[in-house]
């Protein structure tokens, strides 16, 4: 592997995982708003795969290192981004009890709509928010609006692996023009002088 990437890209593939993990934890669980999730993954992108390149010590104009070294970062963090997606919706989507709109009990009493945990529930979830969309966009049931949610999820997962890829490759290709012109030299130690 250090034929075609370098150990400083490999250390900035591994700081994309932190970068993808935090950008999930405020953007899927804390204050769950996916669109800043997605958009997020452009600048992330471009600096994970310009990070991978200062973090080699490359200079410009090595595009054989520098191309390979920005995309293992960003396809590292794109597929960490895309895999924090679809596993956060399959979690979020799979555990629905329906509470507090569905299956509601007051002394062992079932009170209200019921629903099937998981699918069914997201389902009626929706259907309560706007089921003239849902009927326009043909989802009749449960398991037509299962397809048509998963189906949205994978592509927002394709977006964000080839968003993420592709701003990193623009990342690298902005260290190769315009990054240091020759490698910085490592600080040099001084004998310290017998007292």
């Amino acid at each position: 592997m250090s034929r075609i990437f370098d150990r400083g890209a490999r250390v900035a593939a591994f700081v994309g995982i932190g970068v993808a993990v935090t950008m999930a934890m405020s953007f899927l669980l804390i204050i769950p708003i996916e669109p800043a999730y997605l958009l997020l993954s452009i600048p992330a992108g471009l600096v994970i795969g310009y990070y991978a390149n200062a973090r080699s010590k490359r200079i410009r104009g090595e595009w054989r290192r520098i191309v390979p070294n920005a995309l293992l970062a960003g396809v590292v963090t794109g597929a960490t981004l895309a895999l924090l997606l679809v596993g956060t919706k399959a979690l979020f989507f799979f555990a629905d009890n329906g509470y507090p709109d569905f299956n509601r009990t007051e002394n062992g009493v079932a009170v209200g709509p019921t629903c099937v945990n998981g699918a069914d529930c997201v389902y009626r979830r929706y259907l309560d928010q706007d089921p003239g969309q849902l009927a326009a966009s043909g989802i009749t049931d449960a398991s037509s609006f299962s397809d048509a949610y998963w189906n949205a999820q994978w592509s927002s997962a394709r977006l964000l692996l080839g968003g993420t890829t592709i701003a990193a490759l623009l990342g690298g290709l902005l260290f190769g023009a315009a990054g240091p012109r020759t490698a910085t030299p490592l600080p040099v130690r001084r004998a310290e002088a017998p007292a």
